[in-house]
């Protein structure tokens, strides 16, 4: 009861003696931001939207140092485009991307964990995937996006990224702050209890989420159920740390669906498009180590945002219900799934 009380207070709760993150929230934004901007400029702010989806690039070694970042990036980067060039390729064929879906969640969590790349974990390897067959997807045959426009996107989104993480290191005094080397940036591959645990927990989230998907919700959704679920799993396997993560999840992206609608109307005004986007990358970069659930609330309305106008299609009403629910599927799959596999316990 103790446990589940503090669960709750959680969702309130925002820890003091956090490091100060400016810099890292304005790299993000500006990873985002900058494209987007420029590309609306030239009448393209879908693909702009698209652009941001490489952006994602920009969270990743964010607490490293430039010289760090120069070395990891580049392997990221190319997880990252691996991952959204199979979700675009296996597009059409329905029963193959789902089986990439499964494969995707659980080699993305052993390569993560193995050498040990650190938060945010391999979370967006799966999403990637999956947005890439989203918005790539056929209809009667016809792909609703050019699968070669989104990739090209994704990638100079990506190096657009990668150049404002290493912009650093035109200063000598950058340059001269010691780094380390890749096998210690990225040790392994090893998997120890922990990491086991957790790509375990991952790959049955998957196939869950597939299965529950294709019966009842839409497959060509399937990814965010399944995306959902290994978030909430997150970076340890001490299962109340699954469920309170699948708590602040919840909560987080029911009022995030709701802040996404009142934002909609910013989506028809390119250059309010543009500045939602930015201080929404910021707020989220500042809040996240502090309260998941509020992060939440604003990286919902940012997805979202991306998803509907990167893609062309859907009702915002519609897909913000399908949001939550998909959601609140992957979080209780996920806390359901960290009750069976537990922690294995040390001699």
């Amino acid at each position: 009861m103790t446990m589940f009380a503090e669960t709750l207070r959680s969702l309130v709760r925002l820890p003091a003696g956090v490091p100060p993150r400016r810099w890292i929230a304005l790299r993000a934004a500006l990873s985002s931001g900058i494209p987007l901007a420029v590309l609306t400029a030239l009448g393209h702010e879908r693909i702009g939207l698209q652009v941001a989806a490489g952006a994602f690039l920009a969270i990743y070694g964010a607490n490293r140092s430039a010289r760090d970042r120069a070395k990891l990036l580049p392997f990221v980067a190319a997880g990252m485009l691996a991952c959204a060039a199979l979700g675009a390729w296996s597009a059409p064929i329905p029963w193959l991307h789902l089986s990439g879906l499964v494969a995707i969640a659980i080699a993305a969590p052993a390569l993560a964990f193995g050498y040990r790349l650190g938060p945010p974990g391999p979370v967006f390897f799966v999403i990637l995937y999956g947005l890439a067959g989203y918005i790539t997807h056929a209809v009667d045959g016809v792909r609703v996006n050019d699968p070669l426009v989104f990739l090209l996107a994704v990638a100079a989104g990506a190096a657009f990224s990668y150049l404002l993480a290493v912009a650093p290191l035109v200063r000598a005094a950058e340059r001269a702050k010691p780094g380390h080397t890749l096998p210690e940036l990225l040790p392994g591959p090893w998997l120890g209890h922990d990491e086991l645990t957790l790509v375990m927990r991952s790959g049955l989230v998957a196939v869950l989420g597939v299965l529950v998907s294709v019966l009842w919700l839409d497959p060509l959704r399937a990814y965010w159920p399944v995306a959902a679920g290994i978030a909430v799993l997150g970076l340890a396997s001490d299962r109340w740390h699954a469920l309170e993560r699948a708590l602040h999840r919840s909560v987080g992206t029911v009022i995030g669906a709701g802040a996404f609608l009142l934002l909609v109307p910013a989506a028809e005004v390119p250059w309010l498009l543009v500045a939602v986007i930015f201080v929404l990358q910021f707020v989220i970069e500042i809040i996240v180590p502090r309260n998941y659930a509020l992060a939440l609330v604003f990286v919902t309305p940012l997805v979202l945002l991306i998803i509907q106008v990167a893609s062309g299609v859907g009702d915002p009403g519609a897909t913000a219900a399908e949001r939550v629910l998909d959601t609140v599927i992957g979080a209780a799959l996920a806390s359901a799934v960290a009750l069976v596999i537990r922690r294995e316990r040390r001699a």
